[in-house]
């Protein structure tokens, strides 16, 4: 017992991490509103599928919430213990409690939003970066989908530029950069395929079947 204790004492933000990143608040905006927002839309609990069917108020909302639950324990983790390796696996605990949560039988929303969040404090220029990236592929494409996989594929590419230039690599930071980036491609392969088929919707279009986030 005393060795479970052990582990708890210092890993405990991974848990509070998975337990706040899966908090499906898509998921709870629909229900607010008498829907189940995974009939509706791209079916899925992120935050564009909310903007598309419910609006910007309550989706604009949504992307804050889902941001702060990836944010949040990753601060929580750096106040109360500076291994980095703590910090980092209370990043993809979030991620993991909102792709994969337990409310809805461990099918959740692609990640990103969250992402963003639980990895801003720990890579601030990699996710500046992908932001940027996300917001000039959006303007260009009208595709939300293409927008989040060329953000994924922003961060391990921004870090590995900067160990490049400061000859100095954190390599857990680049491994965890590159673990979020093809989680995102994979959580985005039905899109990469209606894309290919020429069936994505752009993001002008509201609530479809086949719209991508």
């Amino acid at each position: 017992m005393s060795g479970i204790a052990d582990i708890l004492q210092t890993w405990w933000p991974v848990l509070l991490a998975y337990f706040v990143g899966a908090t499906p608040f898509g998921f709870l905006a629909g229900k607010s509103r008498g829907i189940d927002i995974r009939d509706h839309g791209s079916g899925n609990i992120g935050a564009t599928n909310v903007l598309r069917t419910l609006g910007k108020p309550i989706g604009i909302t949504v992307l804050i919430l889902d941001v702060l639950k990836g944010m949040l324990p990753v601060l929580i983790a750096i106040w109360a213990d500076k291994n980095s390796l703590v910090q980092i696996a209370t990043a993809i605990g979030a991620i993991l409690g909102h792709n994969y949560t337990f409310w809805l039988g461990f099918k959740g929303g692609k990640g990103i939003a969250t992402t963003a969040g639980a990895l801003l404090p720990i890579m601030p220029i990699a996710i500046l970066s992908a932001i940027a990236a996300w917001i000039i592929s959006l303007k260009i494409t009208r595709y939300v989908s293409v927008a989040s996989i060329v953000a994924a594929i922003t961060i391990p590419v921004a870090l590995a530029i900067r160990g490049l230039i400061s000859g100095a690599w954190d390599l857990p930071v680049f491994c965890l950069g590159l673990f979020v980036c093809v989680l995102a491609i994979w959580k985005h392969r039905a899109n990469i395929g209606r894309l290919r088929r020429g069936e994505e919707n752009r993001f002008e279009k509201r609530t479809s079947k086949t719209s991508q986030d």
